[in-house]
């Protein structure tokens, strides 16, 4: 026991020489901020950490969720060990002829806080945008922009500050001193702040949301937004490509957005086809009696027989030509029969615009276009409703002794040469 109590002692006295000694005190000293610093760290992010995310894991609420996802506490830790190294400068350089290193770390420690809170805060921001962005409210919104320009003059406020503790000056002081550079400030700047104002622009006008079918020629986007930020618009074109449109040309240059077509809940079917105008006729009495076991004009065939024939009886023409006489046409009838077989079709809006008509004739025949809405927005059900109609109307043309116009082709050609 003796033994023991003399090594200890043996080992106090030699550990107390050599800490007492200028040098190896100040590395000692070091080396106890060190060690505190790295525990101050160790227990923030293992232990604080884990138990706010405990904390967040139990409960209810869903935005606390978007704090943890975009690591908001994880960078507020780095603030422990720089307040240690602050609080600690007192103590590694305590004599008045090492002010001057003892000021310099303070001024390290601060600009080490600023920059690790600026670092939270825009994860902060982050985070209150993915938070935003799940609520019905601000649903479209361009959060994102919002929050890069409070990004934008946070990091220059923490520059501005960083600099000011590094030279130990007053910040107001640097900002008159920056009175001088506004003009090169906004040089640099320009598109910022052109994109800022169009951004604001375009939020109290509602000119476009995330998810908003645009097409904008000028930059061959054509396809859905996915993303809205301060600078720049991402539209995701139908082959999956990428377009990226400046913010402020959304406001200078023209496009066309859909979201009218999407809320309306209809989608317009605009498409016409060209009748050869010299199969074009009036109808004989084979012809109506054909007709009139057609169903869907039967009832308009009765009531248009009886309207021409009483007009020609009033007019005394009921057995003059066809020039001096009304009389029904095989176009007139197709037409008629289009309406009253769009009316019946179940995938086509009646509360919306619905036309038959015909267009001015060309060199390529009469146009007969249908203009009505489709029900079912939806790319692919839309397409295949449109056939539909179209392939019922160009297979039932006959029947009207109507001809489609058809550019002659090398075949036809083939067969005239033969003949």
């Amino acid at each position: 026991m003796e033994t023991l109590r003399h090594f200890w002692n043996q080992v106090s006295e030699s550990l107390i020489t050599v800490f007492s000694h200028p040098t190896y005190g100040w590395m000692a000293a070091w080396g106890t901020v060190l060690l505190l610093a790295w525990l101050a760290n160790y227990l923030t992010r293992r232990v604080v950490l884990r138990v706010v995310r405990a904390v967040i894991d139990r409960s209810k609420v869903q935005w606390d969720d978007a704090l943890i996802e975009h690591k908001v506490f994880h960078r507020l830790a780095h603030l422990a060990p720089a307040i240690v190294f602050y609080m600690a400068a007192s103590w590694l350089f305590p004599g008045e002829d090492q002010e001057v290193f003892r000021r310099m770390e303070e001024r390290l420690a601060t600009a080490w806080m600023y920059i690790a809170s600026a670092r939270a805060i825009a994860a902060l921001l982050d985070a209150m945008v993915t938070i935003g962005m799940s609520k019905p409210a601000t649903k479209g919104k361009p959060l994102r922009s919002y929050a890069q320009v409070v990004k934008l003059l946070l990091w220059l406020t923490i520059i501005i500050l960083v600099i000011a503790s590094l030279i130990d000056r007053s910040p107001w002081g640097l900002l008159t001193g920056l009175g001088a550079m506004t003009a090169i400030i906004l040089l640099v700047f320009k598109d910022t702040i052109l994109s800022f104002v169009a951004s604001i622009q375009i939020a109290s006008y509602d000119m476009v949301r995330t998810g908003d079918w645009i097409e904008m020629p000028k930059f061959g986007a054509d396809g859905d937004v996915i993303d809205i930020s301060l600078n720049t618009i991402k539209v995701q074109n139908w082959d999956k490509t990428i377009t990226t449109i400046p913010t402020y040309a959304m406001v200078t240059e023209s496009f066309r957005n859909w979201r009218g077509m999407t809320e309306s809940g209809g989608r317009r079917i605009k498409r016409s086809i060209a009748i050869d105008m010299t199969s074009i006729r009036f109808l004989n009495e084979a012809d109506i009696k054909h007709l009139h076991s057609v169903k869907t004009i039967r009832d308009y065939m009765n009531r248009k027989e009886e309207e021409v024939a009483k007009w020609n009886q009033e007019n005394g023409v009921a057995d003059a030509p066809a020039a001096d006489a009304r009389k029904l046409t095989n176009v007139g009838t197709f037409r008629a029969y289009l309406e009253h077989y769009l009316k019946r079709n179940p995938e086509i809006r009646k509360d919306m615009t619905f036309l038959v008509r015909q267009l001015a004739p060309t060199a390529q025949g009469l146009p007969m276009e249908i203009y009505v809405f489709c029900a079912d927005q939806r790319w692919a059900y839309y397409e295949s409703i449109m056939a539909d109609i179209f392939d019922h109307v160009l297979a039932v043309l006959p029947d009207f002794d109507l001809r489609v116009f058809q550019a002659p082709s090398g075949a036809d050609f083939h067969q005239l040469a033969q003949a």
